[in-house]
């Protein structure tokens, strides 16, 4: 099915390798050229390497960042040009209780899951809209997705932290993944296939919402 996404510029934020890293790979196999941005320039470098080789049309650009920083924003405008699509996916709030995450934890995440986001949205459809774009009347499409758990490193990590601190044994963490409808995560590549499809024309009647993709776990009121 063509999407209609060949030739378009899309701007990945995230920390390498996971979800990120199955955007960037999807995007390309639909034609796209990609700005990807984060904090891990080696797995980077990778990735601008093996995303052209596999797929030569496209064109591969990236950007070791700390997005937190003061001139993030306008560094990564700056680099990476006018893009076409915008994709949010920086940032992880720290796991636990309000005893585990403490005042100086706290800020950690926001800055970037939060403030991060509203400033790289903030910052894109200015460049936009001086290109004749005005949300939503002249095509700048929001959509929003709301995954459960993904098949990564930090998912794991987050539940032998879970399991420690419940349990009282890490190994243990296979027991929540057993109370899931579907007895697993979603992988990378579902999340990735479900990511590109609003950006897309197929999409275009698609704004201003969310769509939920956890296996209908948000149903039953709890992740664990």
């Amino acid at each position: 099915m063509d999407l209609g996404l060949t030739g378009r510029r899309v701007l990945i934020t995230d920390a390498p390798p996971g979800i990120g890293e199955g955007l960037a790979r999807a995007f390309a196999e639909k034609g796209c050229d990609l700005h990807r941005v984060a904090r891990a320039g080696d797995h980077l470098a990778a990735l601008r390497e093996a995303l052209p080789a596999a797929h030569p049309a496209i064109a591969v650009t990236v950007q070791p960042l700390d997005l937190t920083e003061t001139v993030a924003i306008n560094a990564v405008m700056a680099a990476a040009g006018d893009v076409h699509i915008l994709v949010n996916n920086a940032g992880a709030i720290a796991n636990g209780n309000l005893a585990d995450v403490d005042e100086a934890r706290r800020p950690e995440g926001w800055e970037l899951k939060i403030f991060g986001d509203i400033n790289l949205r903030r910052a894109t459809e200015a460049r936009m809209k001086a290109h004749g774009g005005r949300s939503p009347d002249d095509g700048i499409r929001a959509v929003g997705v709301n995954r459960g758990p993904v098949d990564t490193d930090h998912f794991y990590a987050m539940l032998k932290q879970h399991a420690k601190s419940w349990l009282g044994d890490e190994a243990r963490c296979g027991e929540f993944v057993e109370r899931y409808p579907l007895k697993r995560p979603a992988t990378v590549h579902e999340i990735a296939d479900l990511g590109h499809f609003p950006a897309s024309d197929r999409s275009a009647d698609a704004t201003g919402t969310i769509v939920t993709v956890d296996d209908g776990i948000s149903s039953r009121h709890s992740i664990l």
